[in-house]
């Protein structure tokens, strides 16, 4: 007798995305890695990472085994379904070019104010020799 495979939308499993509760979808299936978190060689932010996307480039470029797909099996808890809607794929700004893009975008009297005073400062030096 056939199994029957449940269906999950990429917004479903977009909201398991904690350390308590993580899935992953590898290729179109998706995967409850809750319990493999602790023990994964590339530890938890992997899968956290993973969320709300297919994650079968990251996996492919990671270089697993064979022992490593055929563990991933039995994780296996049912497949994307491919009529749902996907959920866009956020977009990933790290803080330092956050930073780097507001100092950036600051009116020229923010940088008047300290390059006038490092110029009174080093005069200052200066002339007390």
């Amino acid at each position: 007798m056939p199994t029957l495979t449940k269906l999950f939308s990429m917004q479903e499993t977009a909201e398991h995305n904690s350390k308590d509760d993580c899935w992953v979808v590898i290729d179109g299936k998706v995967y409850d890695v809750t319990s493999y978190m602790d023990e994964h060689p590339g530890g938890d932010d992997v899968f956290l990472n993973a969320k709300g996307k297919d994650a079968q480039e990251e996996f492919e470029e990671a270089g697993h085994s064979q022992d490593a797909r055929d563990l991933m099996e039995t994780f296996c808890v049912g497949e994307l379904d491919p009529s749902a809607a996907t959920i866009p794929e956020p977009k990933v700004i790290s803080k330092k070019d956050d930073i780097l893009q507001k100092i950036k975008d600051l009116p020229i009297q923010y940088w008047a104010v300290p390059a006038v005073g490092i110029a009174v400062i080093v005069g200052f030096l200066y002339l007390r020799k």
